[in-house]
């Protein structure tokens, strides 16, 4: 995998080597000391790869199927062939990669790790830094119907005093932040790197962070540790540092059951929630190089795994193409495939198991910094109307202690891939949140 990068006027050489393919390195050690302003980043993916691509689609051995157009199993066979044909000859990775190269793209290293990032420079009298944390399997793309509304407001309709400096970085071990040499990658380092990047890197004495998915924990560990550096922070999920630990760390319920007498209504959405949740996390915890063996050998079964999150986590009635263009999901799922990292990505998830988060200090609340939220409509707890959202939150004990609450928005359109499914209520959140705190 070739990245090809602009070295600033004062020369520095990059160095091509093999891992899943060339990629290039920053191998000059001052890399850890660089500002923004080196190391443009430009996306260039060799043919070879590509063509190495093609050839692994058209020779896939595609399972038996009685009903091939059967969904009470997981995702259709017959939908599969479709998508797999349309990524086989209609799919232009050249143009998704003209898109991504739109946008000013930089990498550099930061305690030894590479991270990749996109900067768009606000737009206004006095912008403040926002470094955006994207979440699994998603890629910093998910971020960018909002990049340029949060940098430059008065373009999209709104105060040119709520700009943003936006920096949306990939994650360590996720597509352009590879290779990685650190096999205990999780989310509170993930955090540790991201103020290196902030404060060490880019300079910025105070900044705002913002994450949904995998990216609210990382948010969150730094409303934690490093909230004194904040203005604030912005959660699509109220996830909490702890999610990954106890007796079931692999099941995000902690073994609950629902209790006899629940309306059955009630009953089967909560069961619905559990199941939407359940696979992924457990396999990924429980077993994660057993899937990544397969995952990084097979296209089909990589983007078969990725689509089904896609699917049943976005607020698409099943029809996940009227929530994600097939271009953006193909788009997605090539990008995984080129960088080879699908199994770096999933292990964040038992890293996090088997190198546990601990508290930095023993305050109350556990995340200090001012914290805004937006909560969309088909993640609203089972019975619970977006009316109710905000109320319920704020009631439910299993929250108490946990944040400094300054904004709350509810919304009733949207999922778990918050900023894409629904860029404005994103936009109008994370404005509001940040205005009495800059």
């Amino acid at each position: 995998m070739a990245y090809a990068r602009r070295a600033r006027s004062r020369g520095r050489n990059a160095d091509a080597h093999q891992a899943a393919g060339e990629v290039i390195e920053l191998q000059d050690q001052e890399a850890t000391s660089m500002t923004d302003s080196t190391d443009t980043f430009v996306v260039s993916v060799p043919q070879s790869q590509l063509d190495d691509l093609k050839a692994r689609l058209m020779g896939t051995r595609w399972p038996v199927d009685i009903d091939e157009h059967e969904t009470y199993y997981g995702t259709s066979i017959a939908f599969m062939k479709e998508l797999v044909d349309y990524w086989i000859n209609d799919f232009d990775w050249r143009a998704a990669e003209t898109e991504i190269n739109t946008y000013d793209n930089h990498r550099v290293l930061v305690d030894g790790v590479p991270i990749h990032y996109l900067r768009e420079r606000g737009k206004g009298p006095a912008p403040i830094p926002l470094i955006l944390s994207h979440g699994w399997p998603w890629s910093f793309r998910e971020w960018t119907k909002v990049v340029k509304p949060l940098a430059d407001p008065a373009s999209y309709g709104g105060d040119p005093a709520d700009a943003f400096d936006v920096i949306v970085p990939s994650l360590p071990g996720f597509g352009f932040s590879t290779p990685i040499d650190r096999p205990d990658m999780n989310f509170w380092k993930m955090a540790e790197l991201w103020h290196a990047l902030m404060t060490e890197h880019l300079g910025f004495a105070k900044y705002a962070a913002g994450g949904a998915d995998y990216g609210a924990l990382i948010t969150a560990q730094l409303g934690h540790a490093n909230a004194a550096a904040l203005h604030g922070i912005w959660l699509g999920h109220p996830v909490h540092l702890d999610v990954f630990q106890g007796e079931r760390p692999w099941d995000g319920t902690g073994g609950f059951m629902v209790p006899p007498g629940v309306p059955d209504e009630i009953r089967n959405g909560i069961l619905a929630f559990q199941y939407r949740y359940a696979s992924h996390a457990a396999v990924h915890i429980l077993d994660s190089q057993n899937l990544s063996l397969g995952l990084a050998d097979s296209p089909v079964g990589m983007l078969a795994w990725i689509l089904r999150r896609w699917t049943e986590w976005s607020d698409s009635d099943g029809d996940v193409e009227s929530v994600f263009p097939r271009d953006h999901l193909l788009a997605n799922a090539t990008l995984w495939w080129v960088t080879n990292t699908i199994t770096t990505s999933v292990r964040s998830y038992v890293n996090a198991n088997r190198y546990p988060w601990q508290p930095s200090h023993d305050r109350v609340p556990i995340i200090e910094a001012p914290t805004g939220f937006t909560f969309l409509g088909f993640e609203n707890p089972p019975g619970v109307g977006t009316e109710d959202r905000v109320r319920v939150f704020l009631d439910d004990v299993r929250h108490k202690g946990w944040y400094n609450p300054v904004h709350l928005g509810a919304h009733d359109r949207g999922g778990h891939f918050t900023p894409w499914e629904n860029p404005e209520a994103v936009v109008e959140d994370i404005r509001a949140t940040f205005r009495n705190l800059r």
